[in-house]
């Protein structure tokens, strides 16, 4: 599985992404070409080979001609699905947009439409936005981790005067994600990175077991003497004993809801991105029967997931724990059956296969379509793989 691990030692800036991912081999060009299509008047992009703190990085710019409108997030999702960019691009550019107006709503104490993208709805944030997410898909990375993020310390100016580092939008995001001791001052992670970050990487931890391929660095705006004010990602192959990540566990019990709502919530929990969301029944006080109603999320999620929660159940608390857990590396595999062809995901350790299993909504349609049963359709599929191992 392709791998990008972004080292946070000096913050990062949604610049710093993109112009790391370029000095790591990522094709300018095809990028230029990408955000070309955003249409928006008046916007160029270059990537400079400078220096920082004596290391040699790519400082990716934006500049944009005449002044840029305020957005609402409904402006800058249509701006975006009108220039289909495809999945996987489309999508992770909408969840992290969603995600800062969220942040943005909740420091604001205002609905999520009701807000005004100032900094982050400029010209410069949506193109690094797009751009980070077209560079990762440009360089086939299947999968983003993150170092723990250092957020700086001190005050910055900005639209709402003199606030806090982190910022209030960061430190709402950052929430549930592992952050740094703040050694340098100023903010050195910005609300565009911190979006970026906690929505794309599955965890935040020290560099995972993997073979490197490529190092790039991006550069920041200022020069620091503390430190040289670059961004680094490593680009690589996970080996198999990167196959762990920390998620969080969300619980509820739960003993006045019906099992259609539970149920609805199962499926919403899943649809937001879930690595897994399940009901068991239980017992509670004075006998009474129940559900705890559980969910696996990546700290990217957290808040997301615990608004869905108590939007769409009756629970008036939720329980939560990080978890570790190892995985297979994992592939999918196509084998032609006499129904057609059907995917088969295989799970390896150390290049060994320890399990495949024939894709269940591919032999759901199989089936339909040749009027047989659906485990005659996976039993084909079983034996096709089997046959093609050997």
């Amino acid at each position: 599985m392709k791998l990008a691990y972004f080292d946070c030692f000096a913050g990062a800036g949604g610049d710093m992404i993109v112009g790391a991912l370029i000095d790591a081999g990522c094709d300018f060009q095809a990028l230029q070409a990408a955000i070309g299509r955003l249409s928006l008047p008046g916007v160029t992009v270059r990537a400079d080979r400078v220096r920082r703190g004596g290391i040699g990085s790519v400082k990716f710019s934006v500049e944009a001609a005449g002044e840029q409108p305020e957005r609402h997030l409904s402006d800058i999702l249509a701006l975006v699905a009108a220039a289909g960019l495809g999945e996987p691009v489309t999508g992770q550019v909408g969840r992290i947009f969603k995600r800062l107006a969220e942040a943005e709503a909740k420091v604001h104490r205002i609905d999520v439409e009701e807000v005004h993208f100032h900094e982050v709805g400029a010209a410069d944030s949506i193109v690094d936005i797009v751009a980070a997410c077209c560079a990762l898909h440009l360089l086939g990375i299947e999968r983003v981790l993150c170092s723990p993020i250092t957020v700086g310390s001190g005050t910055i100016e900005c639209a709402h005067g003199t606030l806090p580092v982190p910022s209030p939008a960061t430190a709402e995001l950052l929430i549930g994600a592992k952050t740094a001791p703040a050694q340098l001052q100023g903010e050195v992670t910005t609300p565009t990175a911190a979006a970026v970050l906690t929505t794309l990487a599955d965890d935040l931890r020290p560099l995972p077991a993997m073979q490197i391929q490529a190092v790039g660095y991006g550069a920041g705006s200022r020069e620091s003497q503390a430190m040289p004010n670059v961004l680094r990602v490593y680009v690589g192959e996970e080996s198999d004993e990167g196959q762990a990540d920390s998620l969080i566990e969300l619980s509820a019990n739960i003993d006045d809801c019906t099992g259609e709502m539970i149920g609805s919530a199962v499926e919403k929990l899943l649809a937001l991105g879930c690595a897994d969301a399940w009901a068991a029944p239980v017992f509670m006080k004075r006998s009474r029967p129940a559900w705890t109603l559980s969910a696996l999320v990546s700290p990217g999620d957290l808040d997301a997931a615990e608004r869905l929660i108590f939007a769409e159940t009756t629970t008036f608390g939720i329980r939560r724990r990080t978890v570790e857990r190892s995985k297979l590396e994992r592939r999918f595999e196509t084998v032609e059956t006499a129904y057609g062809p059907i995917r088969i995901k295989v799970g390896s350790r150390g290049g060994e296969t320890i399990s495949a299993s024939p894709e269940f909504a591919d032999c759901l349609s199989a089936a339909g379509a040749h009027h047989v049963s659906v485990k005659e359709v996976m039993a084909a599929a079983a034996a096709a793989f089997r046959r093609e191992q050997k």
